[in-house]
């Protein structure tokens, strides 16, 4: 039910029917349907950033980008959560936040069944199939497909656990530690077995759990045929 007051708005809506995209790089393999998608685009290229803030020195290609940062010196945050109190100064932030709502995970991997909300995410996901780690520690042959998990790696040769927990003298190198150490005071067991009643803290504990009704064993002994659910 797409109508328009011009002739040309028309030609160039119709090629998201036909796929036509008549607007090519020369640099790469992009192509568009507009004229001025291709000028935009070309810009990743020449590093042209023609968009200034005057209120610091950050500068970008897309004018919407410009407009969006201003918001981000001004405090303002027009874009609001009609599910909760969540309000942010990107549109497209804001999208992503409603996918958390509506469980909505268009990011799909094409080697399992993983699926996310965030394309970032899935980028590193990705990264398992690869084996690409370009997080690389400088004081040993560690490495990792993120740059959180190199981070709480070199807290282990500091021996710094900045990671504290308010309700004992628990402490840590990693964030997600602390979270999981903190529902043995909450007592949350996020972590549920469809096939009973048992719930735990440990998605690990869960997965091993899980592995007594399916009567499998997988660790087994090098010595004798002993194997077991359980490392």
């Amino acid at each position: 039910d797409y109508s328009c007051t011009v002739s040309s708005c028309l030609k160039v809506h119709m090629r998201k029917h036909s796929g036509e995209k008549p607007y090519k790089c020369t640099d790469c393999d992009y192509s568009c349907t507009m004229a001025s998608s291709l000028k935009l685009h070309m810009r990743t290229h020449s590093g042209e950033k023609p968009y200034k803030c005057t209120e610091c020195d950050y500068s970008c290609r897309r004018l919407g980008l410009l407009k969006e940062h201003i918001l981000r010196h001004k405090g303002l945050k027009p874009y609001k959560c009609s599910e909760c109190d969540f309000s942010c100064t990107v549109s497209s932030s804001l999208k992503v936040h409603l996918r958390k709502h509506s469980g909505e995970k268009p990011f799909k991997c094409t080697e399992c069944d993983y699926k996310c909300a965030i394309y970032s995410n899935l980028k590193l996901h990705m990264r398992i199939h690869s084996s690409d780690k370009p997080y690389k520690c400088t004081d040993c042959d560690y490495s990792s497909a993120r740059l959180g998990n190199l981070k709480e790696h070199i807290l282990k040769h500091s021996g710094e656990m900045p990671y504290k927990c308010n309700e004992c003298n628990y402490s840590s190198t990693s964030s997600s530690n602390l979270k999981t150490h903190m529902r043995t005071h909450s007592g949350e067991k996020p972590y549920k077995c469809n096939e009973c009643d048992y719930s735990c803290a440990r998605l690990g504990v869960l997965k091993e759990h899980i592995l007594r009704h399916s009567d499998l064993k997988p660790y087994k002994c090098t010595d004798c045929d002993y194997s077991s659910a359980r490392l």
